[in-house]
């Protein structure tokens, strides 16, 4: 918290009811990362789990690894090491020849991160003050690569990165940041909260924070300028500019802050009408408007698929044969625990006819799925080929800055763009507003099998939120067309 900013780990000290609880989609990925660990732990056969379940378990959690590890064990899991006033608990320390301790971190990424030395050189510290020898320090994470045939294969779903070296240069400014981390702690007064001090990309974070604690903030202040940095900020508060439409025109700005700011200062529609009337000209009828939902887990539920792979389960597919002729729905919704893309493909072939565009939002997205269900699913290769070579991405005119509105605050997502270009139609009324929600609830029903959910219910609601995704397409061209 410190590191992210340190008027966060101000109010985790003295007023942490300012500090946001985790919001369903959030902890289902902290529980994604402890069902992860537990596979991780594999690796080691001979390993004990410490942990705690209270807050005293947490308090004579040093005593009990400390009574463990004496007593020779060869590996411990959530031990929690102590020394004056600081203290750690490592996921797994590892007995190493001559009384030394190999360390690992496990974490749910593909990759190691650069926070991920400092939290280590943090527990290293702690470990060496309580008189231990560190041998290696590594980090077991996920292997992107591995592909699932049969029952998971704990080892090969994993994979170990030693990061000793790395880990080893980041001590002396740990040191620091533990002795500057304790002064914030010990201050009655909170550090200063801009979020020009935010680190380690928290800033999307910290923003959220920082107007709970009653900090107002302008729908164009310079805080809404689209991926703009703390340290851009920390050079416009320094000019004591607060508003978009205030920045100097030399103020150094990628291309697509330079078009937001733009737009703001100018206060209308940016529409390039020919350039969109070219794009719309090379749409051919009838028009498919098409949109997958997909579920993504570390651990993956199919054969032949990875972690974090994303596997449609669900699509919608609004239907415009001509220009002023009827606009027809259909849409298919994989309700059980069986692999979802073989009867999904079997029904978007019949819904999809052999000419026509078909328009999604961010093509990128929809045609990585289809090249990926040709892999699982060779058979419809030729089908999902020609499904690929006829996709035209709808968010073309938004992200190329053919049509600018100050209102889409730099984004070109649908869900910046429906609420400015159709306002009558949102996603407010509906149970499930966003796509990560509707990931996280089908698979608690359907995977996980989760008791307590009203399937009948989740389905409506499912097939409602997909469906408002095509219809938003629908809205959005014809806002288009009748320019």
């Amino acid at each position: 918290m410190f590191l992210k900013h340190p008027a966060w780990l101000w109010l985790k000290k003295h007023d942490k009811n300012k500090l946001p609880a985790p919001d369903d989609n959030l902890q289902a990925t902290f529980d994604a990362g402890v069902e992860f660990e537990d596979y991780a732990q594999k690796r080691f056969p001979k390993g004990i789990r410490l942990g705690f379940n209270n807050y005293n378990e947490y308090l004579s959690l040093p005593k009990r690894t400390t009574e463990v590890w004496e007593k020779g064990i060869q590996t411990i899991f959530q031990g929690r090491f102590e020394q004056g006033n600081i203290t750690c608990i490592c996921d797994i320390v590892d007995r190493a020849p001559n009384d030394e301790i190999d360390l690992y971190e496990v974490k749910s990424s593909t990759k190691v991160k650069p926070e991920h030395y400092l939290d280590l050189a943090f527990q290293v510290l702690v470990l060496e003050s309580c008189g231990y020898v560190v041998r290696n320090i590594a980090v077991i994470h996920v292997n992107g690569k591995y592909v699932r045939n049969g029952k998971v294969d704990p080892l090969a779903l994993s994979a170990v990165t030693d990061i000793t070296i790395k880990v080893r240069e980041k001590i002396p400014e740990t040191e620091k940041n533990i002795d500057d981390a304790l002064k914030v702690i010990s201050s009655p007064e909170m550090p200063d909260p801009s979020p020009r001090y935010t680190n380690l990309g928290a800033l999307g974070e910290w923003m959220d924070i920082y107007k709970n604690l009653g900090n107002k903030i302008d729908t164009y202040s310079i805080y809404n300028i689209i991926a703009l940095g703390a340290e851009d900020i920390g050079e416009l508060e320094d000019l004591e500019i607060a508003l978009i439409k205030d920045i100097p025109e030399n103020f150094k700005l990628t291309t697509k802050q330079q078009v937001q700011v733009m737009a703001t200062k100018r206060g209308e529609r940016s529409i390039a009408k020919a350039k969109i009337k070219d794009f719309l000209e090379c749409l051919t009828y009838p028009i498919y408007f098409l949109d997958y939902e997909t579920s993504m887990s570390i651990v993956p539920p199919y054969d032949g698929t990875s972690p974090y792979q994303q596997i449609p389960f669900q699509y919608s597919l609004h239907i415009l044969d001509k220009p002023v002729g009827e606009l027809k729905h259909t849409e298919y919704l994989h309700r059980d625990s069986t692999h979802p893309v073989p009867k999904l493909l079997e029904k978007l072939k019949k819904d999809i006819g052999s000419t026509g565009s078909i328009l999604v939002w961010y093509k990128t997205f929809e045609m990585k799925r289809n090249l990926e269900m040709v892999e699982m699913f060779p058979e419809y290769k030729n089908f999902l080929i020609d499904v690929n070579s006829r996709v035209v991405d709808l968010m073309k005119p938004f992200a190329q800055g053919l049509f600018v509105d100050k209102d889409f605050f730099g984004s070109s997502s649908i869900k910046n763009v429906l609420p400015v270009m159709v306002p009558n139609l949102n996603y407010k009324g509906l149970d499930i507003q966003e796509g990560q929600s509707a990931q996280r609830l089908w698979m608690e029903a359907v995977i996980k099998n989760k008791e307590g959910i009203n399937k009948a219910k989740l389905f409506h609601n499912l097939i409602e939120y997909c469906k408002l995704d095509t219809l938003a397409m629908v809205e959005i061209w014809r806002v288009l067309n009748n320019l």
